[in-house]
C-alpha cells in the first residue's frame, strides 16, 4: 500500500491574551485559536473548518471519511495543509465518483462553529452494522467520567472547546486511547474519524465520549466509525435519540459525577456498581459546556 503524504502542519491550539480581571490587574490569559482551513478536494472547493489546527490533516481525513466522500484512507493520496492561505489540498487516487451530485446538498447542523453535513448520509444508516456484543458496565461508565473530568485539556486551561475521546473498556475500568479538542465538536469528532485510520483503530469494541451534545450529526458519524456506546457530560437531542434508536446505539447522557441518564441502548449497559446514597439524590448540573 502506498505511503498517504501528509504535510504535518499542526499549529499551537492556544495563544497568550492580555486581561483585566476583577481587580483591575493584567494577567496573561489562553484562549484557543481559532482559523479557518478550506478544505479542496482534487483542487474543488468543498468547504470551510473553522479549527484550533492542532491536529489538521486528522481533522480533514475524518471529515471525509464521515462525509462518505472517500471510503477507505487507500484512496487518498495526499493532504498538504498550508496555514499561509488556510488551505488543505487534498488528492485521491482516482477521481471521486458522483461528487458534484454528492456534495450538492448541504445541511448546516447546530452547536459551535456549525458543522455542515452532505445530504443523503441518513440514508446510508441501513448499512451501518455494529458489534452485537459490545457493552459498558456502570464501572467502567464511572471510570471514564472521572478520566475525563481529571484530564490536563485545552478546555481546563483555556475554556471555548469541545473535546471528544475514544475509550477501551473493561469489566471495570477503561482507558483512553486518543483524545482531540476543537472549536466545534464535529471537528473533534472527525479528528478521532481521521486519526483510526491513520493509526489503523477499529472502532467496534471502543466507546466514544464527548463533552458536547448527542446531536443527530455526533450519532451518525458515530455510526459510521463503528461505534456503538456514546457518553457525553451533555444530553441528547430528540433526532439523535430517533437516529440511535435506528441504529442501535447506546446512549449515556448528562454524566456527571456519579449522575447519567441512560436514553437508548439498554440492552448495552451493564449495572454493576452499587448506587451511593448521595449518588441518588444528585441531579444533573449544569455545566458551560452544554451548547
Amino acid at each position: 500500500m502506498k505511503r498517504l503524504l501528509l504535510s504535518h502542519a499542526a499549529i499551537a491550539p492556544t495563544v497568550s491574551v492580555p486581561t483585566q480581571n476583577e481587580r483591575g490587574d493584567t494577567v496573561e490569559t489562553h484562549i484557543p485559536g481559532e482559523h479557518p482551513l478550506t478544505i479542496y478536494l482534487n483542487k474543488r472547493e468543498l468547504v470551510t473548518l473553522m479549527t484550533l489546527g492542532s491536529a489538521p490533516e486528522a481533522l480533514v481525513l475524518g471529515y471525509l471519511r464521515n462525509q462518505r466522500l472517500v471510503s477507505s484512507m487507500d484512496e487518498v493520496e495526499s493532504i498538504q495543509v498550508d496555514w499561509e492561505t488556510n488551505a488543505a489540498a487534498v488528492k485521491t487516487v482516482v477521481p471521486v465518483k458522483r461528487m458534484q451530485e454528492r456534495t450538492a446538498h448541504r445541511i448546516v447542523t447546530t452547536g459551535c462553529g456549525q458543522g455542515t453535513l452532505f445530504g443523503g448520509l441518513m440514508d446510508d444508516l441501513d448499512s451501518v452494522s455494529l458489534d452485537p456484543n459490545m457493552k459498558i458496565t456502570q464501572l467502567a461508565l464511572y471510570s471514564i467520567v472521572e478520566m475525563i473530568r481529571t484530564y490536563p485539556s485545552i478546555y481546563r486551561q483555556a475554556g471555548s472547546v469541545h473535546g471528544c475521546a475514544l475509550f477501551e473498556v473493561t469489566t471495570e475500568a477503561a482507558s483512553l486511547k486518543m483524545f482531540f479538542e476543537d472549536v466545534g465538536r464535529h471537528n473533534a469528532v472527525d479528528s478521532i474519524a481521521g486519526r483510526m485510520w491513520l493509526d489503523d483503530v477499529e472502532g467496534r469494541d471502543k466507546v466514544f465520549y464527548t463533552t458536547g451534545r448527542l446531536t443527530s450529526e455526533m450519532v451518525i458519524k458515530a455510526a459510521q466509525m463503528g461505534l456503538a456506546v456514546l457518553i457525553s457530560r451533555s444530553g441528547v437531542t430528540q433526532m439523535g435519540y430517533q437516529v440511535a434508536n435506528r441504529v442501535g446505539i447506546t446512549l449515556l447522557g448528562r454524566c456527571t459525577g456519579r449522575h447519567f441518564l441512560l436514553y437508548t441502548g439498554k440492552e448495552r449497559f451493564v449495572a454493576n456498581a452499587l448506587p451511593l446514597a448521595s449518588a441518588a439524590r444528585e441531579s444533573p448540573s449544569r455545566t458551560t459546556l452544554d451548547a
